[in-house]
């Protein structure tokens, strides 16, 4: 479970008083049918992403894990969006889970041609990666290289599974190329309840707690989230909270009330 004490990350801020935008989120933006009333502020008409992005500041692309989009696909839902909104596109499986980070570049330049449609609203790139890809140094460090030079400017979080991630090796090389460590619950590795990598970027994926995709996070911890995530925003240059537990759509209502709790 997680713990949200865990959160806050080293400073990473260029100064004492800048604080980050919190990015808080779905996985997805499918409306569900009982939360659907706490957007209708947003009206009737439009997409479920207008609607969505009337009252949460960012989302997460995970249909891209599965199939890609067309560059079009992704300047359309740019347009669909207020300027301040901000998208985070999951690397393909094809990458991540097939090739298994090795001799990707095609693969790389392939997606972020298309993802870069997204223009100025595209915040952030997570790398998700297969329970069994342990941590090769070589392959990782050329993965990373590879993939930052590409996205020089931009976010990028991996979230791996494997335990020798969750090592001060593994942190050294994803501080190296500016990636974050996410921190994901429920938590795999003792190592794992607080972020890792760069401090520049944190990057929290709730996929829900006991039951994976399922359950729901209670009032409690989305409360002493918010603090914390108030509290990153004021050490790191990017916060990110996303909410995964979408199964019977836990997620959005989550989402609403973390975000309701750190603007109130």
């Amino acid at each position: 479970m997680l713990t949200p004490a865990g959160v806050a990350h080293s400073p990473a801020h260029p100064s004492d008083t800048a604080v980050a935008p919190l990015m808080i989120g779905t996985a997805g933006w499918g409306l569900p049918r009982a939360s659907q009333h706490r957007f209708a502020s947003a009206g009737p008409a439009g997409s479920h992403l207008e609607r969505y992005a009337q009252h949460l500041p960012a989302v997460e692309i995970n249909s891209s894990f599965y199939r890609s989009h067309q560059r079009s696909t992704y300047e359309r839902w740019a347009a669909a969006t207020p300027p301040a909104f901000r998208f985070c596109a999951k690397l393909p499986r094809s990458i991540t889970h097939t090739a298994r980070l090795k001799d990707t570049e095609p693969l790389l330049q392939a997606f972020l041609d298309q993802v870069e449609g997204l223009g100025t609203r595209l915040g952030c790139l997570l790398v998700q990666l297969p329970p069994s890809l342990s941590l090769d140094i070589a392959v990782a460090d050329a993965f990373l290289g590879s993939l930052r030079r590409r996205h020089a400017g931009g976010g990028i979080a991996v979230e791996p599974r494997h335990a020798s991630w969750f090592t001060a090796e593994g942190d050294a090389l994803l501080a190296h190329w500016r990636v974050a460590r996410v921190l994901a619950d429920p938590v795999l590795h003792d190592r794992g309840r607080a972020p890792g990598g760069w401090p520049g970027l944190v990057y929290c994926r709730l996929h829900g707690s006991p039951r994976v995709y399922y359950s729901a996070y209670d009032a409690a911890l989305i409360n002493a989230l918010a603090l914390r995530l108030q509290t990153a925003a004021r050490e790191a240059c990017s916060v990110w909270c996303i909410f995964d537990n979408t199964a019977r759509g836990a997620a959005t209502d989550n989402a609403l009330d973390l975000h309701g709790a750190v603007r109130g």
